[in-house]
């Protein structure tokens, strides 16, 4: 079949309010007939203008170039026409001037060869300035904005505090959370001091973004599902709420993800995120029941379903839908990233399934 298209061009782009934007009305509690749809991780190693960048730039250049950052947030929404981009950057980019030394190791991911761990570690850190230590991010941010579609919103984003501090206490990769949890548990006033200083840090980078043309942010917590929910309320829920305490009076959308934290929804609630992504794991009727209708719903498609066949594709995504638009705000997303090995046409068929299917009602 020809899968249809949304026309994107960026002379064609129509003058429009905020609140055309598809993304901020769902996030807002709208329920739309066709939600929104955008993907985490939609910018990378799936597109190949993504990779033909990545051969002569590497991964924190990217980062660091406003013009580079600008162009890899773009080409998503050339191609597949997404209701949100997110601004291409990393959840460690923030960590630099406060003192880590980062780098990007081809097959190993992230490594910070200054881990931190002791309080003499942690009182070092400095507290940036945003628009001082890390101009080149906020500079993308307005050069996205200014080429965006007017109806496509621009999404902000940061790691959160504990997910930070697991990577920084690791000194990379957390698994198995070893350095991390001894701090926690055997030193606790500097793991509420390094927390702390996260929390600050973050709370001021979001501000930042959404006063440099951010249309709303997402918190980004991929470690904090491995915290019971005693401990999650014990250490990780106060620096969490007053994250988004401090970007209430923005007023724009606040997600708040969790990877693996089906056990964590009735203290996800209490975070005061307006919208919660859910990983694939989560079904949308507990997570509805839990957050009532004030609280938008995003997600949860398995992203691994992308890498089956067209009726796999089709059937799962509807379903998806079905779910997850019952009431209430409601983004289609992924429930983690998209994989580097997900076929273009597997996104377009997604795509026509949730734009043009039998899904609508």
């Amino acid at each position: 079949m020809e899968i249809r298209t949304r026309d994107i061009a960026t002379t064609d782009r129509i003058e429009s309010s905020f609140s055309d934007m598809p993304y901020l009305r769902a996030a807002n509690g709208e329920r739309l007939a066709v939600p929104p749809v955008w993907l985490m991780r939609q910018a990378g190693r799936y597109l190949p203008e993504y990779n033909e960048i990545r051969r002569r730039h590497d991964f924190l250049a990217v980062c660091n170039t406003p013009e580079l950052a600008c162009e890899v947030t773009l080409q998503p929404i050339r191609r597949f026409g997404f209701d949100a981009a997110i601004l291409f950057s990393d959840i460690l980019v923030p960590l630099v001037p406060m003192g880590a030394n980062l780098r990007f190791d081809k097959g190993h991911g992230p490594q910070i060869d200054n881990p931190v761990r002791t309080a003499a570690e942690v009182d070092k850190l400095r507290r940036i300035q945003p628009r001082e230590d890390l101009p080149q991010v906020l500079e993308a941010i307005r050069l996205i904005r200014s080429k965006l579609p007017a109806q496509t919103a621009l999404l902000g984003f940061a790691g959160a505090p504990f997910t930070l501090a697991a990577y920084w206490v690791e000194g990379g990769k957390p698994q198995p959370f070893a350095n991390l949890m001894r701090l926690v548990y055997g030193d606790r006033p500097t793991f509420k001091s390094l927390m702390k200083k996260l929390a600050d840090m973050v709370a001021n980078y979001l501000t930042a973004m959404i006063e440099s043309g951010a249309n709303a942010i997402q918190l980004f917590d991929t470690w904090a599902g491995v915290l019971s929910e005693s401990q999650f309320r014990e250490i990780n829920l106060p620096f969490v709420r007053e994250i988004f305490d401090r970007l209430s009076s923005k007023q724009v959308p606040m997600t708040y993800f969790v990877h693996g934290g089906m056990h964590l929804l009735a203290a996800i609630k209490e975070t005061g995120c307006s919208v919660v992504s859910l990983d694939w794991r989560t079904p949308f009727d507990e997570a509805r029941s839990m957050m009532g209708p004030s609280i938008s719903l995003q997600g949860n498609l398995d992203p691994t379903v992308l890498l089956g066949g067209e009726e796999m594709i089709r059937g799962e995504v509807r379903r998806v839908v079905d779910e997850g638009n019952q009431r209430g705000g409601y983004i289609f997303n992924l429930g983690h990233g998209i994989l580097p090995t997900t076929p273009i046409d597997s996104v377009h068929v997604m795509l026509d399934e949730i734009r043009n299917g039998r899904s609508q009602k």
